[in-house]
């Protein structure tokens, strides 16, 4: 998979499971870091937990298991680093405290349209 295709394969997995503010950064011009960043956020301990483990599973079965897997011990946000692509899973809180949108700004903003269901 291409580190697109993996980027567009966590958000339909997130959304899959009501992530919310979905959104996917092109980062790979900045940094070498990743290519991706895809933000999400959730209402819960419980949903931030399952949001990264169908994130986690749906990749690992198209064949890209994480490289590394960290999680916040307040369950307050977890980050799943697939080399190319890292997927960061928020609190509304933590999500405002970390504030990666303006922390990566100068990154370009993937439009999402073709990928998120409507709901």
């Amino acid at each position: 998979m291409t580190p697109k295709e993996i980027a567009f394969a966590a958000v339909k997995a997130l959304d899959s499971k009501k992530g919310q503010d979905i959104k996917v950064l092109e980062t790979g011009h900045l940094t070498t870091l990743a290519d991706y960043f895809v933000l999400c956020s959730a209402t819960s301990t419980t949903q931030i937990k399952a949001l990264a483990d169908v994130c986690e599973k749906m990749l690992k079965d198209a064949g890209e298991p994480p490289h590394h897997v960290e999680g916040h011990r307040g369950g307050t946000w977890i980050l799943l680093d697939f080399s190319s692509v890292v997927v960061h899973i928020f609190n509304e809180e933590a999500r405002k405290f970390y504030d990666l949108e303006r922390l990566w700004s100068d990154a370009t903003p993937v439009d999402l349209s073709e990928v998120l269901t409507e709901n």
